[in-house]
């Protein structure tokens, strides 16, 4: 079985499924949140190439005076806070799977303006397809340093296999169940990479 074959499969049975959940979260997100419920931002796909990642909003987009967002924690919601918590947040990137844009497991897609800053060792994570989960967020998730997190990025693409991706997989479930990981110290959820900014995250 192809690694894209069991995306397509579990990647649909998966919509099926949480369609009711998916459904009850977005109903809470725009009684709480209003419009958008979702939230779109152009990631680097595989070989660094731009596609349109799909979320679920968690956060309100507050400015100051002069019209800058405010830092993430008092933007973040007590639902949005859960949302990411337990990873509904993430559910509507299955459709980006079924599309073709993400895997279920590879290195998570970060943000376009980060590129740049990438070494060339670094830059390898795109060589396969981003995933909804991957080796770095079974590792530590959000608590992992970038260089840390990087090298378990490159480590997947050069150990990946259908086992290691059930694996993650099996183990992306346990993690999410007991909610390791979730933030960086002192932070939401990752600190931007050596300083760029997004306006969700």
């Amino acid at each position: 079985m192809s690694k894209r074959f069991m995306d397509l499969g579990v990647s649909a049975l998966l919509l099926v499924l949480l369609s009711p959940l998916i459904l009850i979260t977005a109903l809470l997100i725009r009684f709480k949140l209003g419009s958008p419920v979702l939230f779109r931002q152009q990631r680097p796909g595989l070989h660094g190439r731009a596609f349109t990642m799909i979320k679920f909003r968690t956060m309100r987009n507050s400015t100051d005076a002069h019209g800058r967002l405010l830092p993430t924690d008092q933007r973040m919601t007590r639902l949005g806070a859960m949302l990411r918590s337990t990873s509904l947040d993430e559910l509507p990137e299955l459709w980006n799977v079924l599309k073709g844009d993400m895997s279920l497991v590879g290195p998570r897609p970060l943000l376009m303006d980060y590129l740049p800053l990438y070494s060339a060792e670094q830059f390898r994570r795109h060589e396969v397809r981003p995933g909804i989960t991957g080796w770095a967020q079974v590792q530590g998730r959000n608590a992992l340093s970038w260089e840390d997190k990087f090298r378990h990025d490159v480590w997947y693409v050069d150990h990946a296999s259908l086992w290691l991706d059930l694996k993650i997989l099996l183990l992306t479930v346990k993690k999410v169940v007991a909610r390791e990981g979730i933030a960086a110290s002192g932070h939401v959820s990752m600190p931007p990479f050596r300083g760029s900014q997004s306006r969700e995250r």
